[in-house]
């Protein structure tokens, strides 16, 4: 499971201080130096937390905070400010602009590694990238890859593809995967509706689908997912 990070920051010296905190505590680093590179890498690779600097060649920090959250309306990924800028005056703007976390420089690298934890705790389910086996799954853009071939799946398909791919190894209930798929009217859901969805998924992922490596059915329980 990876959690990738956009640094954007014009000071090299600082950029490379984040990326080694943030490469310590397992994250995936991207950089920018200005704010027309951060554009063009948060489209490439749609990383689930920024960490932006404001005072940026280019385009500005306020400017980059402005097209993501306005022009892309994308409230979801995460923003962590930087700034020389310490008036409560400046804090407020910030935050109003649509930043997560206000942090003033100089900062203490391990708060800032402190407020990326605490942040991606709240909003990380939705930037969330698995890997297993060369099968890939995107959850904030709703893409699964196998191959990094980009392949359809239902709604109900992509929910099951990624409670086991959240949860390897753990054996789901038919009733427990109704629950899930259909939390308002599991009472009036088969089993072998299910077993329908399992079967189509595995069409999907599955290089034999009669003999699968990955969705196992486990006899008289349900099934689990595996990987090597």
């Amino acid at each position: 499971m990876e959690e990738t990070v956009l640094v954007v920051e014009d000071d090299e010296m600082i950029r490379k201080l984040i990326r080694i905190y943030l490469e310590k505590n397992k994250y995936v680093v991207i950089e920018a130096r200005d704010g027309e590179m951060a554009k063009q890498l948060f489209l490439k690779h749609h990383p689930c937390m920024i960490i932006l600097d404001l005072m940026l060649p280019k385009v500005s920090g306020e400017e980059f905070c402005q097209w993501l959250r306005e022009e892309l309306n994308n409230k979801e990924v995460s923003i962590i400010m930087l700034s020389a800028k310490s008036q409560i005056g400046d804090k407020i703007s910030g935050l109003r602009m649509g930043a997560d976390i206000y942090l003033t420089k100089p900062f203490n690298p391990d708060e800032l590694i402190a407020n990326v934890e605490a942040v991606l705790r709240r909003t990380g389910r939705f930037c969330q990238k698995i890997t297993y086996d060369g099968l890939c799954i995107m959850v904030r853009k709703r893409e699964v890859l196998l191959y990094d071939k980009s392949i359809h799946l239902t709604k109900h398909e992509f929910e099951l593809l990624y409670l086991f791919m959240s949860n390897p190894y753990t054996v789901f209930t038919r009733e427990q995967l109704v629950n899930e798929l259909y939390p308002y009217n599991e009472k009036d859901i088969l089993d072998r509706t299910v077993d329908a969805h399992i079967k189509k998924l595995r069409e999907k992922i599955e290089e034999v689908p009669s003999n699968p490596k990955r969705i196992m059915t486990i006899r008289g329980m349900g099934y689990k997912f595996v990987h090597e």
